[in-house]
């Protein structure tokens, strides 16, 4: 069962107010610096571009996570159960509950993609899956592995299973955490295909953060998740290119 968080309110609104705000920044950022013809940032798909948009989100958020834990007294090994009693059994129940979800979200996106072709809504990959087709360099590539591996996860389960979800669930609004929360999280993708499995993922995440109280099994089975669907992607393009 999960332990109740010590979150102030003050504290998780600056949290994630910040993020945003930053992630707004960033895009008005990018779009001055194109305007303004630095070469850098001419094409969406440069690397300045990518490390400015990641950066201002998932970046920033890992600075944030440091003084919202600094603000509660807290340090990064208590915070992310690396203290947990149960820790291996928690990453191992991870990674088992991983094989059963994924082939449930793929099935998911795939129905998500036939559902907005049949009423003509014609469906987009997500951003960074096109990022990963596109990129010419193996630097861009590398970067955008570790991001996908590291970088997101830690912050996005932080912020969303870490901190709103037993923050709104200890206001007296379970389903909300449960639900709103999810929802957000795969709102936040920006991708009609995606909507639905990222909220079926964010569901099973926030059952096994409920499950182990160990911030960490969210984040290894995220990260898997991420690796898997990478280890697809780079399959699918080594195919069409034979």
């Amino acid at each position: 069962m999960l332990s109740q968080k010590p979150w102030r309110a003050e504290a998780v609104i600056q949290l994630v107010a910040g993020v945003f705000v930053c992630l707004g920044v960033g895009v008005v950022a990018a779009g001055v610096l194109r305007q303004a013809g630095v070469a850098a940032f001419k094409s969406p798909d440069s690397f300045a571009n990518i490390l400015l948009a990641t950066l201002s989100f998932q970046g920033v958020a890992w600075l944030l996570i440091y003084h919202f834990l600094k603000l509660h007294e807290l340090n990064w090994r208590d915070a992310f159960g690396l203290r947990n009693a149960n820790l291996k059994k928690s990453l191992l129940l991870a990674a088992g509950m991983l094989v059963l979800v994924l082939p449930v979200v793929l099935c998911l996106e795939q129905v998500s993609v036939l559902g907005l072709e049949k009423i003509g809504w014609a469906p987009e990959d997500q951003r960074a899956v096109e990022l990963i087709v596109n990129a010419k360099s193996a630097w861009l590539r590398g970067y955008l592995a570790f991001f996908a591996m590291v970088l997101a996860p830690v912050s996005e389960e932080f912020m969303f299973r870490g901190v709103l979800f037993p923050f709104v669930k200890q206001l007296g609004w379970p389903k909300l955490a449960w639900f709103g929360v999810s929802f957000l999280f795969a709102l936040i993708h920006v991708n009609a295909p995606t909507l639905l499995p990222l909220f079926a993922l964010a569901l099973a995440l926030t059952w096994l953060y409920q499950k182990t109280d160990c911030l960490l099994a969210p984040i290894a089975a995220h990260s898997l998740f991420n690796t898997a669907n990478l280890v697809i992607l780079y399959t699918q393009q080594y195919t069409q290119q034979r």
